[in-house]
């Protein structure tokens, strides 16, 4: 099933909750929009829709990489220590290095690491992107493990926004993803491996 088609089926699920909690016109919303996003979540481990609106372009990063690790070693040699010094020129240099071997493939692992540490669920969600970038599809984000560890981030995103229904509409359009790529479906020529790592079997 393509992305716009999983969209669609989020974006119900996120207005049928609503319906039933009765929300008012922006929970509503609210609700429909993550429901669109939480079942878009677990294709992250692909070049899809979400995962191209979420990360730059490489070239922008590594630029911005590069500007960031000069004006590091700059301001190093003008304040602190010796030994601090030492380290800011040492990390402004390997940033330079490194963004200089940063291609398209490694911005979702890049974004994942520079989600804001602020609230759990961010934290949470950009260790669950850092892993997605590194899978294969349709393996991890695509499993029971997947569900539960995306469960207890829609769980902390709720606390956080303190709106009922956020919970429910993330966790039930992430498994309306997966129950739309199982190979029962006509439509689906490969299934998903949902009880990963335990058995591989697609089903």
């Amino acid at each position: 099933m393509n992305g716009t088609a999983h969209a669609a089926i989020g974006a119900a699920t996120g207005f049928a909750v609503a319906n039933s909690l009765q929300t008012t016109p922006t929970t509503t919303l609210i609700l429909v929009s993550l429901g669109t996003v939480s079942a878009l979540v677990p294709d992250l481990d692909i070049d899809g829709k979400l995962r191209g609106r979420i990360t730059l372009s490489h070239t922008v990063t590594r630029t911005i990489a590069q500007i960031i690790g000069t004006m590091m070693i700059l301001y190093s040699l003008y304040e602190g220590t010796i030994e601090e010094k030492l380290r800011g020129v040492g990390i402004g240099a390997l940033m330079i290095i490194i963004s200089s071997l940063i291609k398209q493939k490694h911005m979702l692992t890049i974004t994942g690491a520079g989600v804001s540490l602020q609230e759990l669920w961010m934290i949470l969600f950009g260790v669950y992107i850092i892993i997605a970038s590194l899978v294969s599809h349709r393996s991890y984000t695509h499993s029971l493990i997947g569900v539960i560890f995306f469960g207890y981030i829609a769980l902390k995103l709720e606390h956080s926004l303190s709106i009922d229904g956020v919970f429910y509409t993330c966790l039930f359009a992430y498994i309306s993803h997966l129950i739309a790529d199982i190979k029962l479906l006509p439509f689906n020529k490969r299934g998903i491996k949902l009880f990963l790592p335990i058995s591989s079997k697609e089903i």
